[in-house]
């Protein structure tokens, strides 16, 4: 690969870094051409972006973004892929649906979320159960109405009682 051609992909990997916010690390190493195309494919038909890179590649895209990526340098290490998605769990959800049908690669390298560091494959869970910003800011607004629903409709149920209770002390003041 040539000095320009590198460069050319460190480019891709930094845009690619700055439009998804997301990104995953994975190991795809010693899998067949015929598990990688499956994997291709997979990713294709979820919407996400699958790129091979070598680690120093990697690097140099995530230095040209700035930011903190904590740990995540360490885990360059080996074959790497990287996967992008605007969502911040597909990739986990497809990496896991992929080792229920037998394969155990690939592998959780570390994670990049919204700024939030993920290392090793033992992460792969609670990043299938990452929330969204809009589903978190949903129920955070769901919580803030809850008790002013219950205020509201106790009330509006208790309404003619309290017009009544307040009649009748009126009456009794006269």
């Amino acid at each position: 690969m040539t000095r320009d051609e590198k460069n050319e992909l460190v480019s891709a990997l930094t845009e690619q870094m700055r439009e998804y916010g997301n990104f995953y690390i994975t190991d795809t190493s010693n899998l067949t051409v015929a598990k990688i195309n499956n994997i291709r494919r997979k990713c294709f038909e979820s919407d996400i972006t699958i790129q091979v890179a070598k680690n120093s590649l990697i690097k140099k895209a995530m230095e040209a973004v700035g930011g903190d990526y904590g740990d995540i340098y360490s885990a360059l290490k080996g074959s790497s892929s990287i996967l992008f998605s605007k969502s911040a769990t597909a990739p986990a959800k497809l990496i896991k649906q992929l080792r229920k049908s037998g394969s155990e690669k690939p592998l959780v390298k570390a994670a990049y979320i919204d700024s939030a560091v993920f290392i090793g494959d033992n992460q792969l869970d609670t990043l299938v159960n990452l929330k969204s910003k809009e589903e978190l800011v949903g129920e955070i607004i769901g919580l803030l109405q809850s008790p002013a629903k219950n205020v509201i409709s106790a009330l509006q149920s208790g309404g003619n009682k309290l017009a009544g209770i307040v009649k009748t002390l009126q009456e009794r003041g006269e």
